[in-house]
């Protein structure tokens, strides 16, 4: 019996099956083959806070854009035509378990994607067993820690996953911040050493004198305060597994060429001791230096450069990842009040107004503003919160973007005189006086542009 047969008999026609559909605790998306939404049912209010009216007719990049969930699978699903389960967190901190399945007509081609999704808590007292875990652990999370929606990164992934089949020494470049050591754990996890040790050494952060011990170890009474019974370097320790060298560039010279001998000859000389040691590791290394132009002036060894230059990637830097901004704000927002224990939420001016700042720092330093931001400000984080040098760039730039019709400069206009005069006043009442308008629509307009500014 088909699905129509069996509604007939029951004498339930569409709306009632939707009704059907809408009791489900469970949410359910339908999209159509041009991703955007055309039936959502109403779990979408407690894991977005929008009703299902806010969101059919939506495309669903368009709420992904702006944090509403993250990652975003869609895209996925239509470049292979085929299931995908994955993780994900909401604009409101849920996570969910959400499948996505792709419905393909005669020639192949995706004609809707329908999701399903439901709160990981709900999950607790299941117990899955996995046919296949590595299968999983990508469907699960494609890029790994790396939250993305820009195509450059996301050919650097795949360029990453490429290259991670192969043992040969990789060089992540790129500026102080972009997520190098999280590409360098990526490509460990997506090697055949994934299942070994993945260990790090930050050449910039110990000093010279202490690096060598770090990296070679040492036997017994080898100097001062050593440790009695001696102790294994990190390259003994990661056998099997990975080595990071973040910031390779901050190397002292001597320690370069000690470094060299590992990659050529896949051996070392611990610190006192004068028996070689072999070693099975992969070396990745990673810099936000010039190092052709340190070899070039002495203070980098060629022959080091080369041997680490067998393949090179270059991660961007965040001002040329826009899109992925707001997906990266709503992921520490979330981490940073799980691990204070609060509820901040941040309003959509302060998410533009961030869009619009260079970042110089990257995401580190992005990270490190929301976690400020979540300690600092008040129930819903405001512009009013930004430091200065972050409110005047963004405001700066938001100033020289021309609005692109008339009606988007009266907008313009009238969020500005809105939100300064509630700045001064802040009561819907006196901005009404102020303004010369009626209070009800001073109340509506205060809602609408004022949301991060708390009324007296």
């Amino acid at each position: 019996m088909t699905l129509s047969n069996f509604l007939t008999d029951l004498d339930l026609n569409m709306e009632a099956l939707i009704k059907i559909l809408d009791y489900s605790s469970d949410e359910i998306f339908v999209l159509n083959k041009d991703k955007k939404i055309i039936y959502v049912n109403d779990a979408c209010k407690k894991h977005y806070g929008l009703n299902k009216e806010e969101v059919i007719g939506k495309a669903s990049m368009e709420l992904a854009d702006k944090g509403y969930w993250y990652p975003s699978i869609f895209p996925d699903v239509l470049e292979r035509k085929e299931p995908i389960t994955i993780k994900q967190t909401t604009i409101l901190g849920a996570e969910l378990l959400t499948s996505v399945v792709p419905i393909l007509n005669d020639q192949k081609e995706v004609e809707l994607i329908v999701t399903t999704a439901r709160e990981l808590q709900s999950y607790k007292m299941l117990k899955v067993k996995e046919r296949d875990s590595k299968k999983s652990k990508e469907a699960e999370d494609p890029f790994g820690s790396i939250i993305t929606n820009n195509e450059k990164v996301k050919n650097v992934l795949k360029f990453a996953k490429k290259v991670a089949a192969a043992n040969s020494t990789i060089l992540i470049l790129g500026e102080s911040g972009t997520g190098k050591s999280l590409l360098a754990q990526y490509i460990h996890e997506n090697g055949n050493r994934g299942n070994g040790p993945f260990l790090t050494i930050n050449c910039a952060a110990i000093p010279a004198e202490l690096m060598e011990s770090e990296l070679f170890g040492y036997t017994p009474g080898s100097f001062t305060n050593a440790n009695r019974s001696g102790k294994k370097g990190i390259l003994e320790c990661a056998e099997g597994g990975t080595v990071f060298l973040d910031e390779i560039g901050d190397m002292p010279l001597p320690l370069q060429a000690k470094i060299l001998q590992v990659i050529q000859e896949k051996k070392f000389i611990p610190i006192g001791s004068n028996k070689e040691k072999s070693v099975d590791i992969r070396i990745i290394a990673a810099t936000n230096k010039d190092l052709n132009k340190m070899v070039k002036n002495k203070m980098f060894r060629e022959d080091l450069y080369y041997r680490l230059n067998v393949v090179d990637i270059k991660m961007p830097p965040l001002r040329e990842r826009q899109e992925d901004i707001v997906p990266l704000i709503y992921n520490f927002l979330y981490k940073f009040n799980r691990i204070l224990e609060m509820n901040k939420l941040i309003s959509k001016d302060c998410l533009e107004w961030l869009t619009h700042y260079s970042w110089p720092g990257n995401i580190r330093q992005l990270e490190n503003l929301i976690e400020k931001l979540v300690i600092v400000s008040n129930d819903v984080i405001g512009i009013d919160d930004l430091p200065e040098g972050i409110y005047n760039q963004g405001l700066a730039q938001i100033e020289n973007t021309a609005p692109a019709t008339l009606n988007e400069a009266v907008e313009l206009a009238k969020k500005e005189m809105i939100r300064k005069s509630y700045k001064v006043n802040k009561s819907s009442r006196r901005v009404a006086k102020d303004l010369q308008i009626s209070q009800t629509y001073a109340s509506r307009l205060i809602r609408e542009y004022c949301q991060d500014m708390s009324e007296d």
